[in-house]
């Protein structure tokens, strides 16, 4: 017996080194547990015949003598009946019973280790595809991003998923604790992205490689050929380092292109939960087009409603805040606030040449207007 226990180990572990895959390991248990069933339906059918067991008792003892249990309330007595409990159980039946086990162990083993490395199919469906990793401080990145998503009503629960050779040891403790879990691969790769469910996504997101190399664009567009491929170029947010590349992207139906501004991952999150804002977010980043001017201008409690249509009514911008006395800056003020301000911080387009005197100006002009209007 312990010769045939140590032959079937090592035929065990000669399996697993060769075909050490959660399947096969799931395969193997599972024809052990039909061996083992079958073993023991035999013993069960033995214990009928040679003891006169019911098939309920003969159940009964197969079980405690398969599990080693061993109560002693009921026995073999007749020689052929202990024979076959020698054969069938001690023999053969406890020896499965030991490899099914040892089985299922290193099927769950083989199961956590795919899961750190990657390699586990997670068969998602609706969830948010992240393809790509930012060059320097990846985990604090993506900590950042995810938890913006999780903030998001629409998000809070949504599966997402990194598509990347760059977390083989395991994602980080932060990114597992918001429910974030990884496919190590290349989007550039067909099969991988059949392993991470691309065509069942609601977003795709490809990352640039190198936010500070334009050569990271030509992996960018190979990614995005792909997805339009697949007709997932309008599911799809792209950053794009270099600005003449854009045009090339949005002819493969990209939804959203962007550029890499590392220092604030939430211009991606706007363009899913806004669409569009990030068009405006992103323009605020630069000096080309539009950008945000600090004018000297002091009020004394006018209605914030009445400083925004002076402004616009101008065409000098779009009041986006005002800063009190105190040096603080309030966004987004209610219409009919009260504004005592020393400054005002202004849309205003890159090509019009604004100055502090020409926002005073308008102001003023705006109010003797509706000076005029209350007087009459």
């Amino acid at each position: 017996m312990n010769k045939l226990t140590r032959f079937v180990r090592h035929q065990k572990r000669t399996r697993h080194a060769v075909y050490m895959t959660d399947r096969n390991i799931l395969r193997s248990v599972q024809k052990s547990m039909i061996l083992l069933a079958v073993f023991a339906t035999l013993h069960v059918l033995a214990m009928v015949q040679f003891e006169s067991m019911s098939l309920w008792d003969a159940f009964w003892l197969t079980m405690t003598t398969l599990t080693t249990v061993g109560y002693g309330d009921l026995t073999a007595e007749t020689v052929p009946g202990r024979i076959a409990t020698m054969l069938l159980i001690f023999l053969i039946g406890i020896t499965l019973m030991t490899l099914l086990i040892s089985d299922y162990v290193d099927f769950r083993i083989a199961r956590r280790e795919r899961i750190r490395s990657g390699h586990w199919d997670w068969n998602m469906d609706n969830h948010i595809l992240i393809i790509n990793t930012p060059k320097y401080n990846r985990e604090n990145y993506f900590t950042r991003m995810v938890s913006q998503l999780r903030e998001s009503d629409e998000f809070k629960e949504t599966p997402i998923m990194l598509l990347n050779e760059d977390f083989q040891d395991g994602l980080p403790d932060s990114l597992k604790s918001l429910g974030v879990v990884h496919v190590t691969g290349l989007a550039s790769r067909p099969e991988d992205l059949v392993r991470a469910n691309a065509e069942r996504v609601q977003h795709i997101v490809v990352l640039a490689r190198n936010e500070y190399s334009s050569d990271s664009d030509s992996y960018t567009f190979d990614v995005c050929h792909r997805l339009w491929e697949l007709s997932l170029g309008h599911k799809t947010i792209v950053e794009c380092v270099d600005d003449t590349n854009r045009q090339r992207l949005k002819e493969l139906d990209i939804r959203a292109v962007i550029r890499p501004i590392r220092s604030y991952p939430e211009l991606v999150v706007r363009s899913m939960v806004a669409p569009g804002s990030e068009v405006v977010i992103e323009d605020m980043f630069t000096h080309a087009n539009d950008h945000t001017v600090r004018y000297p201008v002091w009020l004394e409690g006018e209605r914030w409603a009445d400083v925004v249509n002076a402004i616009i009514q101008s065409n000098i911008g779009t009041p986006l805040a005002y800063v009190t006395r105190d040096g603080a800056v309030i966004m987004h003020p209610d219409g009919d606030d009260h504004v005592h301000a020393q400054s005002l911080l202004i849309l205003v387009h890159t090509e019009r040449a604004t100055s502090a005197k020409d926002v005073h100006k308008a102001i003023e002009n705006h109010f003797n207007v509706l000076l005029k209007d209350i007087e009459r």
